[in-house]
């Protein structure tokens, strides 16, 4: 499978680092991995969003064709995992885009950002407006944490400042899109549906594994899981490796005991093989690449998870916990001092697999909270239709499972090109997937409205 060259030399345009603070605090790992736990599990977790959550409507504005209506509601997630939030991020915003005039129906597609999409202004242009012209279609915009309106005050642009920062914003992103769903049904809008491009497409299919009803599923240029995006994609290069291996060597923690939390463990994790690898560098190398940090071949093994609390209600108790006494700051100790277990500066430099071990366990950590398999499978998998680009160089496809094996029953379609060029040249082709799965859902479920 070929990669796209302009996916290549659009990364290298990119100058911050991604996860310049590191794994994030353990004791938030230990949190998050519990609580997904219950979100991944769709008859754990109906009743964390009460279907009255109160949404808020601030302002509205009347177009020419449409009203665009500013509206809020607070995160559930504060509520079910108090302070995992940055303190910016608490109170969820979004656009709701309205046709002046309804063709048929009155339906309703979110649409979840994608990487860089900051504020509303990107998805409004690209997809809400077309999709009023074209289909008379409504979209709701839901601003992601940490972008926009909701980006930490420490954050350069888009670059996500810890590892565990990604998965918040999953966990938020499921609760708020069921807040949204919801508030919709009440509203009497129908049908609904999610998209998203990119990593909004990631997370309205994280979203959707939570949803209890039918439900039309279009993401574009997303696969079945975000850890290929950043151990073997080109992506991978902006990755702050040298943080990551430095905090991953001095505390033990995160191998001796966060490790112990992951539950998913497929045939695509911790498994990649050398010859993958391998491959992996030797194509970058012959687009340019060899002078980026180089994967190192071979990733080890790694056990399976504990087991869970048997009820919801004392997983949340355990998510909700702020009693933890774990150091997360890294620990200076010779090794003649340091207690059993902890690993030391001089260890460090006899670890010349370290680099090995930090991709392996950002592997584990991501299939554990973005890997489909590691979720529900969406009510019904006739709605799903996937947009694939073939040469799309941040979203590899080879060494993992793929949608259809997780999601038999859904539709993949394949452009020609990469990730970039599918961006900016494909919208229109995301929008008719949209419309076509919408439509489905009406001639197969013409009963629930």
């Amino acid at each position: 499978m070929g990669v796209s060259r302009l996916d290549v030399f659009y990364r290298r345009l990119l100058l911050t680092k991604l996860f310049i603070g590191g794994w994030g605090r353990p004791e938030d790992l230990k949190r998050i991995f519990e609580f997904r736990k219950i979100i991944g599990d769709r008859e754990k977790c109906q009743s964390l969003v009460p279907h009255d959550y109160p949404v808020y409507i601030n302002t509205t504005e009347e177009l020419a064709d449409c009203h665009i209506h500013d509206g809020f509601f607070i995160s559930p997630l504060e509520h079910l995992v108090p302070g995992i939030l940055p303190p910016e991020a608490v109170r969820a915003r979004f656009q709701f885009i309205v046709p002046k005039r309804w063709t048929k129906d009155r339906p309703v597609c979110i649409h979840l950002a994608g990487t860089g999409d900051h504020f509303f202004w990107r998805r409004r242009t690209l997809m809400a407006r077309p999709m009023i012209k074209e289909a008379g279609m409504a979209s709701l915009l839901l601003e992601n944490p940490y972008y926009g309106y909701r980006k930490p005050k420490d954050q350069r642009r888009s670059s996500l400042k810890n590892v565990s920062d990604l998965f918040v914003m999953g966990g938020a992103l499921i609760l708020e899109s069921t807040v949204l769903l919801r508030w919709l049904e009440r509203e009497g809008y129908w049908p609904l549906g999610m998209t998203g491009i990119s990593m909004g497409g990631y997370m309205a299919s994280l979203a959707v594994t939570n949803w209890p009803k039918p439900i039309p599923l279009i993401p574009c240029l997303s696969w079945s899981t975000a850890s290929s995006v950043f151990t073997t994609g080109v992506l991978s290069r902006a990755v702050n490796w040298t943080e990551l291996e430095k905090q991953y060597s001095i505390n033990s923690v995160y191998e001796e005991e966060i490790i112990n939390l992951l539950e998913y463990c497929g045939a695509d994790s911790f498994k990649m093989g050398a010859d993958l690898l391998k491959d992996v560098d030797s194509l970058l190398h012959q687009l340019g690449l060899s002078g980026d940090h180089t994967m190192s071949a071979g990733v080890g093994g790694g056990p399976e998870g504990g087991g869970a609390p048997d009820t919801v209600n004392q997983l949340l108790s355990s998510v909700n916990s702020h009693g933890t006494s774990l150091d997360p700051q890294p620990r200076h100790l010779s090794a003649r001092d340091a207690p059993q277990g902890t690993k030391t500066d001089s260890a460090k430099c006899c670890r010349p697999s370290l680099h090995r071990e930090s991709i392996s366990f950002m592997k584990a950590v991501m299939d554990e909270c973005t890997h489909m398999a590691n979720f529900s499978v969406p009510v019904d998998t006739s709605l799903i239709i996937v947009v694939q680009a073939k040469e799309d160089a941040y979203i590899p496809r080879t060494g993992v499972l793929s949608l259809p094996d997780i999601w038999p029953g859904c539709e993949v379609r394949y452009l020609k090109g990469g990730h970039i060029s599918a961006y900016l040249f494909k919208q229109k082709v995301f929008r008719q997937a949209i419309y076509e799965a919408f439509n489905r859902f009406c001639m197969k479920y013409p009963h629930l409205h």
